[in-house]
């Protein structure tokens, strides 16, 4: 066999993992259909909060162990991508958070001027914040100076890289629906806008728990990312333009200034929910292979992207 592992999906979540496994001493190699930039990764908004993730508990352990890894790369935010930023949830509080609150430094109840209009509660939180194109590029970079080898290829089924690799990782994302196959999981539409930044230094989310549209908005490096949508079971990938203007005036609302930012473009990505939350879990694959799976986190991926890694890779002999 070529490989000690092969990690199918080239995600934030495929290529977490395959580090992972890559810097404890195993050959990893990781197949993706598609490259890096053109995942659904690419297109998060990727402030980390665990948001539309179960199973609860598992969720804040993993979160918190990826935060501490994300506030150790804030150290070097042009190359990791990674920035610690200042901002509001508006409309959380923290008695609806899990236990995981308690170990994020800084996390408190928002003062009423740091507070949209038309909102009496809210959070404040100093968190990473993640530009995800220079992210995926330094996981590759990272992944690579580990010894590990990245192939573009589609593969047909799990069977197929288990010719080539004693254990294999489903890091597949939206994909593992056929290819597992697993119905359980669901496509949850985000559509998000870019703008030029008017000089919005502060992300802000705005929550509406009976609605499956969110409010945000996240200062990156040469521009600002609007949203945004939650469209459960909606497959479509082109953006949509009614939905677009609704983005630019929601967030008009809080910052005024938005409604006359030029518009750079317009993005759409698939969160790879499951119906019953994340699954990492191993089993035997045709002629004595391992496969281990890590899928379905849906609009958190990067969010636990290491927890999920290290756990994951607990189950790799």
């Amino acid at each position: 066999m070529s490989g000690d592992v092969t990690v199918v999906g080239g995600g934030v979540i495929g290529l977490t993992t395959a580090i992972v496994l890559a810097e404890s001493g195993r050959r990893v190699r990781v197949w993706t259909r598609d490259a890096a930039e053109e995942t659904t990764s690419a297109v998060a908004g990727a402030l980390w909060w665990p948001y539309r993730i179960q199973p609860e508990r598992p969720v804040g352990d993993w979160s918190i162990a990826s935060l501490r890894v994300y506030e150790k790369l804030a150290a070097r935010p042009e190359e990791t991508g990674v920035r610690l930023v200042a901002g509001v949830q508006a409309g959380e509080r923290l008695t609806r958070l899990g236990s995981w609150a308690a170990q994020v430094e800084g996390l408190r109840e928002a003062r009423a001027r740091e507070l949209p209009q038309g909102y009496d509660c809210g959070l404040w939180a100093r968190i990473p914040l993640i530009d995800m194109p220079v992210h995926l590029a330094w996981l590759r970079r990272r992944f690579e100076a580990a010894g590990g080898t990245l192939e573009t290829r589609t593969v047909g089924g799990f069977a197929e890289a288990a010719e080539e690799a004693r254990v294999v990782v489903n890091c597949t994302g939206i994909a593992a629906r056929r290819l597992v196959p697993d119905d359980r999981v669901r496509a949850v539409r985000g559509q998000l806008v870019l703008v030029e930044n008017p000089g919005i230094e502060e992300w802000c989310t705005a929550v509406d728990h009976a609605s499956d549209r969110t409010t945000y908005f996240f200062p990156q490096p040469g521009r600002l990312i609007l949203g945004g949508t939650a469209d459960e079971d909606d497959w479509r990938l082109e953006p949509d333009p009614a939905t677009a203007e609704e983005i630019v005036a929601r967030c008009a609302l809080i910052r005024p200034e938005i409604a006359d930012a030029r518009i750079l473009g317009h993005r759409v990505g698939l969160r790879p929910a499951r119906t019953e939350g994340v699954r990492i879990e191993a089993g035997p694959l045709p002629g004595g292979g391992l496969l281990v799976h890590n899928y379905g986190h849906g609009g958190a991926g990067v969010t636990v992207a290491w927890g999920c890694a290290e756990a994951a890779a607990r189950l790799v002999p």
